[in-house]
């Protein structure tokens, strides 16, 4: 079996958030850069299918030079080889179609992203990327595995969980769950070492419209003041949540 987990590259979560050009632009600097969360719960599985299953994993990332830093770290978590795109992922269809022409020629019978990214929150790429390939779909997933051809996956729905049984080749839109956090891999110095020497392959970017722009950014409203009610006052908690918070 051939996987590809799509990697994004996104703030840590620490980070202090700011824009430049009047609010137009995300400021990077200073910003700590880390494997996207639901990507990482993924490359995690995928090493299971590899340690377990004689699996080959490469990754792939759609960005500039500044990204090879975590796809480096995916290579020393145990991935065979990964592939830069040379652009920069401007929108969600953008990006997935970069991603289907690697997947097209590395011919591989499934791909592992995660159901969305923690900086933009678009939740589209796994979706638009399956379309394109005319492959199968499962989103929201939580469990999957493989036998042969045959997969059998469980994904989240609205008050429960839902089990599919479905063919490679497949895409799947991945989150926490897929493995749990305790699961996650800190790559040692073996495995450090070892990414020196494994490939990163650079390919240009396929011509590809960007679908959507952004124009600006605002950063949510800073919280107000608390005001404390004693525990008797009934009426006068009332009165507030009605005249001043009016969420009644």
């Amino acid at each position: 079996m051939k996987i590809l987990v799509c990697i994004s590259n996104v703030p840590d979560t620490t980070s202090k958030i700011n824009f430049t050009e009047g609010d137009t632009k995300f400021d990077t600097n200073g910003v700590q850069f880390v494997i996207n969360p639901n990507d990482e719960f993924g490359l995690t599985r995928a090493m299971w299918f590899k340690e377990k299953q004689g699996a080959t994993v490469h990754v792939a990332t759609v960005g500039g030079s500044q990204t090879e830093p975590t796809i480096r770290k995916a290579l020393a978590i145990g991935a065979d080889e990964a592939i830069r795109i040379d652009a920069e992922p401007t929108d969600g269809f953008f990006v997935a179609r970069q991603l289907a022409e690697v997947v097209k020629n590395g011919s591989y019978d499934l791909v592992i992203a995660g159901r969305e990214s923690i900086d933009y929150n678009g939740g589209m790429v796994p979706g638009i990327l399956a379309t394109l390939l005319d492959m199968n779909f499962v989103n929201t997933c939580i469990s999957l595995e493989v036998d042969g051809t045959n997969a059998k996956a469980i994904r989240e729905i609205d008050g429960g969980k839902e089990t599919i049984e479905t063919s490679l080749p497949l895409v799947i839109g991945g989150q926490k769950g897929l493995v749990e956090e305790s699961d996650l891999r800190i790559p040692n110095m073996r495995g450090i070492m070892m990414a020196r020497k494994k490939a990163l392959n650079v390919v240009a970017a396929t011509d590809a419209p960007a679908l959507t722009s952004d124009q600006k950014f605002e950063k949510p409203a800073a919280k107000g003041p608390v005001k404390l009610v004693d525990a008797g006052n009934i009426d006068e908690l009332v009165s507030l949540l009605h005249n001043e918070a009016k969420v009644i």
